[in-house]
């Protein structure tokens, strides 16, 4: 046979992978194949392989009669809105997409092409784990994978989409990269599955239950995104990748927006409530601010009392950290600050300005919270605000009490901006917590009066820019055009961190 037509032969049964018959099952149950997830990803024509034609080394168990080019792993390279990108696809048709030694050095080389060049690298996971029949070699894979992701970490973006299972050792690469992606009822994460789980705590537990994609995404917080099937997964991931930089040596890019820069919105005056303990959206204040109206929040179903995404602010990308009143008031609690300091140290390894909209009671009360440890949780967002060196601007829109007020990027903590409404309402505590301290002794028919006072002499924002803790009180219909002059006046910003090692971040 001539090299040429040898070639050929390769290449196709590389494309064919575990051939049609799995690749229906695939289909049927609602899967993509790992080509047609790329496909769909990349650009038109910009995918380029790399190792199509590596083949695993293993000869126990009868492997050396089960030998597929690619060895159930696609990797390569390629453009999304034509900006560089690596990438890998576990091809779940070839030995149930399980890591082997051989495809274990593929992704491990695109990792590597990846830092030296500054380019994200995204990671389709559809895959039964490690190759049982290679033994401690898929092991030893794994672990250098890991190594990688430690090294990448803070430099380039890194991005893990589960479209299928991922279980055991699997799970802690997704787990340290930046996002990760679920699609709904065919993607499971989990360490140990349910019938380990059955034989020692004999809890009996569904895969969808203990590790799909609602589970991860509203309950352990190790998911991201959910998505509907595998093409919607597949164009969030190219959403999220046009608010990105390419690495952490560059600025995200910019995208020409039709909002005017100095518009303004009455609606604001009016949104939040007279009376300090009634519920609204901070969403439609995110709406109402940021370019166009979009919004690309981040971890939505997983602690909903602190909202986290990316928007634009003109043309910029911006990370927005806020309160949310209408869910458990808007408190800080244990899930909440590790959702929101996961996120601002995101932002600060890679160059995305923060923009807080604050309006936070105080932490969560309860014992639950204080054994679960809200002290050391809490320490973590507190830790992440006063940490970040680029552009922050906090706008309060009302409530900012006492720790939770520090530690939602106040002037303090290095915030540059801070802007108040005049709803804001800045204090140690709630006027019915202070006076039932202070005045312990007062009638009932006398505390009225003194909760009316306190309420007159701190609960609005006037103390504070008599301070210089806040910048200035605006009018709210002014917050866009004056948080984009803020950001305009900041792009130049510098700060500094004390030489060292790195810190020691309470974990």
């Amino acid at each position: 046979m001539n090299r040429l037509e040898e070639l050929r032969r390769r290449n196709e049964a590389a494309e064919r992978g575990g051939g049609p018959e799995r690749q229906a099952r695939q289909n049927k149950e609602g899967k993509l194949s790992a080509r047609e997830r790329i496909e769909l990803l990349l650009d038109d024509d910009s995918f380029d392989e790399l190792d199509k034609l590596v083949t695993h080394r293993c000869r126990d168990f009868g492997m050396n009669d089960q030998v597929i080019p690619g060895d159930g792993f696609i990797t390569g390279y390629g453009r999304v809105d034509g900006r560089l990108v690596y990438i890998f696809a576990q091809d779940f048709t070839v030995f149930g997409g399980s890591l082997s030694e051989s495809n274990a050095q593929k992704i491990c080389k695109i990792m590597d092409l990846a830092m030296k060049t500054g380019a994200p690298v995204i990671g389709l996971n559809d895959s039964g784990g490690a190759r049982i029949q290679e033994g401690v070699l898929s092991l030893a894979g794994y672990a250098d994978i890991f190594l990688r992701n430690t090294l990448a970490s803070g430099v380039i973006p890194q991005i893990s989409a589960i479209m299928g299972p991922c279980a055991g050792g699997a799970v802690y690469s997704p787990a340290i990269t930046d996002f990760i992606f679920m699609v709904d009822q065919t993607s499971y994460m989990f360490v140990t599955g349910p019938d380990v789980i059955k034989t020692v705590t004999h809890e009996d537990v569904t895969k969808e239950k203990l590790g799909g994609s609602m589970t991860h995404n509203s309950t352990s917080g190790v998911g991201h995104f959910i998505a509907a099937d595998d093409a919607e997964c597949l164009r969030m991931i190219r959403a999220l990748l046009s608010y990105l930089p390419q690495n952490n040596r560059e600025d995200p890019p910019r995208h020409p927006t039709t909002d005017p820069s100095d518009r303004m919105d009455p609606t604001l005056d009016t949104l939040v409530p007279a009376e300090s303990n009634l519920p609204y959206d901070m969403k439609d204040v995110i709406r109402r601010v940021v370019d166009d109206g979009d919004f690309f929040e981040v971890h939505e179903h997983f602690a909903k009392n602190l909202v986290v995404g990316f928007a634009r602010m003109d043309g910029r990308s911006v990370g927005i950290v806020a309160n949310q009143p209408a869910f458990l008031a808007g408190c800080l609690d244990i899930n909440s600050s590790d959702k929101g300091a996961r996120f601002v140290r995101f932002c600060d390894a890679f160059n995305i300005p923060l923009v807080t909209f604050e309006d936070v009671p105080g932490f969560l009360p309860g014992t639950d919270q204080e054994f679960g440890g809200i002290i050391r949780h809490g320490a973590k967002l507190l830790y992440a605000f006063a940490e970040a060196t680029v552009p922050k601007v906090t706008i309060i829109t009302r409530k900012a009490y006492g720790g939770a007020y520090c530690v939602m990027g106040s002037k303090h903590i290095r915030t540059d901006i801070n802007l108040a409404w005049p709803s804001a309402e800045i204090a140690v505590m709630g006027a019915e917590g202070a006076v039932n301290i202070l005045y312990r002794d007062l009638s009932a028919g006398e505390r009225p009066g003194k909760v009316a006072e306190f309420n007159e002499r701190f609960a609005n924002p006037f103390i504070a820019a008599e301070h210089g803790f806040v910048d200035d009180v605006i009018e709210p219909h002014e917050t866009r055009p004056r948080v984009i002059r803020a950001l305009r006046m900041l792009e130049t910003k510098v700060d500094t961190m004390p030489r060292k090692k790195h810190g020691n971040i309470p974990l």
